[in-house]
């Protein structure tokens, strides 16, 4: 299984929420952004309430529930910025479903590995 390292730059946390609050951050540090969207990774949860939401849960592809329980991510503050580092297996279409409904558009792919 191959692994990809995303480094993410939430240039104003405040603001890194998706538009939907039952789905988005609610994190305020770096720490807590890291463990919200590590476990956005981990388990099914983020996936499970944005299915529920959509006009047919049932039709909603297997693809879009993917999880890798061996995902890490870690967060820094840096001057008014936050940056993580997200070690994962999972598709980048996948991924950055997941960045847009815990971030919304507030959120910059610095460098993929």
């Amino acid at each position: 299984m191959d692994m990809t390292q995303y480094h993410i730059s939430l240039p104003d946390p405040a603001k890194a929420r998706g538009t939907d609050g039952e789905l988005a951050f609610t994190a305020h540090g770096a720490e807590g952004f890291a463990e919200q969207l590590q476990d956005a990774l981990r388990s099914t949860t983020l996936f499970d309430r944005w299915r529920g939401k959509q006009p047919d849960p049932d039709a909603v592809e297997d693809q879009w529930g993917a999880t890798d329980p061996q995902a890490t991510v870690t967060g820094e503050q840096k001057d008014l910025r936050i940056n993580l580092v997200a070690t994962t297996s999972i598709d980048s279409d996948v991924f950055k479903q997941r960045m847009r409904l815990l971030a919304g558009h507030n959120w910059e792919l610095r460098d993929v590995r």
